[in-house]
């Protein structure tokens, strides 16, 4: 066994992993390597009773996998991103009124809709006259998506 891994200097090896492991996490913020991190610094404690590197070994997988197991599940559901809607969001589903021609091919098209004018292309890609009533898809980002009201 290399000198490194001798029982002496074992509980420093498991310190330097958990900070490596916490530094990781930091720059990742995926929730998977913070459960190695303490693991790691659980098996500081067999490390400094002397235990054997097979022992450690043990106790760093048991605790890694048992903490993953137990806790991820309840830290991704308070930790995780909610998708903030915006008030753009709003006029999607709703009804406009067709203000300028929408021509794809042209690049031409506003829709009045939600109290406010918005650049617009049809979902079909044919051209739609003004005063046609349309229903707003989606968003593609400063444009408004749209179909004719049938």
């Amino acid at each position: 066994m290399p000198e490194f891994f001798s029982n002496q200097w074992m509980p420093f090896f498991w310190l330097i992993l958990a900070i490596v492991l916490g530094v990781v996490e930091a720059a990742s913020i995926q929730l998977v390597a913070i459960w190695f991190a303490i693991g790691a610094v659980v098996t500081i404690i067999p490390a400094v009773m002397d235990a054997s590197l097979f022992v450690q070994l043990i106790v760093f997988v048991a605790a890694s996998t048992l903490l993953l197991i137990c806790t991820r599940p309840f830290a991704k559901k308070f930790l995780s991103v909610k998708k903030t809607k915006t008030n753009a969001d709003s006029v999607i589903g709703q009804v406009g009124v067709v203000i300028h021609r929408i021509d794809n091919a042209a690049g031409t098209g506003r829709v009045f809709v939600g109290g406010l004018d918005w650049a617009a292309q049809s979902e079909d890609g044919e051209p739609i006259e003004e005063k046609e009533q349309v229903v707003v898809n989606r968003i593609d980002g400063v444009k408004v998506i749209v179909e004719r009201l049938i």
